[in-house]
């Protein structure tokens, strides 16, 4: 179980609607006319609390939630204080809290950019691109991919110039990656350390990079992530806010993820 907003919106859901509702049968049992000014204040302020937070509890458990996302790790395609939804029913139904998936749907594709809670530590989210599939067989030497044998094309498209909080990628060698019909762009920075290696995945589980190569903390270093850590998949940027420096980036506003 997890301890986080959807829990305690579950919680705020469940004392309001046992308030309003207990009271409601309190009235029936006693055979008296609900009137508003004789009701009191707890039951009043739970009356007009309930549906709200059941309608939240419903969205972002079912239908889609919001993140923002903290780190570089999948730039240039996500920014430092871009706002993203997350589709919350495209690979399955989950009972919020508990986390048991209730309704099977779409399993992950390569390519997907996904939340998932980080294996290492379930009460962090993290956002990285599907790369490996249950099955496959994944290496990564020279800062290059190979998927099943198969290497996965990469064209230059110069070098990159970053802005706001991500000025420092400014150098880096901007590309164009082919995941196997997935085109989405990655940076390099050539002469950095970065993990290599051969990796399997394993059944039920995902390998995930960032597409920040050489600044994302991935599959390559933690393992693969499970199924059932999986919270949605990213489709949309609704706000892009880098407070430190650019501000509102109207420009990705609308933006939609691929």
């Amino acid at each position: 179980m997890d301890y986080d907003f959807s829990f305690f919106l579950a919680v705020a859901t469940l004392v309001t609607g046992v308030i309003w509702g207990g009271y409601l049968l309190v009235l029936k049992s006693t055979g008296e006319v609900f009137d508003e000014e004789k009701e009191p204040l707890l039951v009043e302020y739970a009356r007009s609390f309930f549906p709200v937070v059941l309608i939240v509890l419903l969205l972002r458990s079912f239908i889609a939630e919001p993140f923002r996302i903290p780190s570089a790790s999948m730039m240039p395609t996500l920014l430092i204080g871009d706002f993203i939804l997350v589709n919350k029913f495209t690979y399955g139904i989950r009972l919020p809290v508990i986390n048991k998936k209730v309704i099977e749907l779409n399993e992950p594709q390569r390519g997907d950019i996904v939340v998932f809670r980080y294996p290492k530590d379930p009460a962090v989210d993290y956002i990285k691109r599907v790369i490996g599939l249950p099955g496959d067989r994944v290496a990564y030497h020279d800062k290059k991919l190979h998927i099943n044998g198969v290497p996965i094309n990469q064209v230059s498209l110069g070098r990159y110039q970053g802005v706001g909080q991500g000025e420092d990628m400014t150098g880096n060698e901007h590309l164009s990656e082919d995941l196997t019909g997935v085109e989405h762009s990655i940076l390099i920075r050539n002469g950095a350390a970065s993990a290599e290696g051969v990796y399997i995945v394993p059944k039920g589980s995902y390998f995930v990079m960032g597409d920040n190569r050489d600044n994302s903390n991935d599959s390559r270093y933690w393992g693969t992530v499970p199924e059932e850590n999986l919270v949605g998949k990213a489709f949309f940027i609704w706000m892009s806010w880098d407070w430190q420096h650019e501000g509102v980036g109207l420009d990705r506003i609308g933006t939609v993820l691929k």
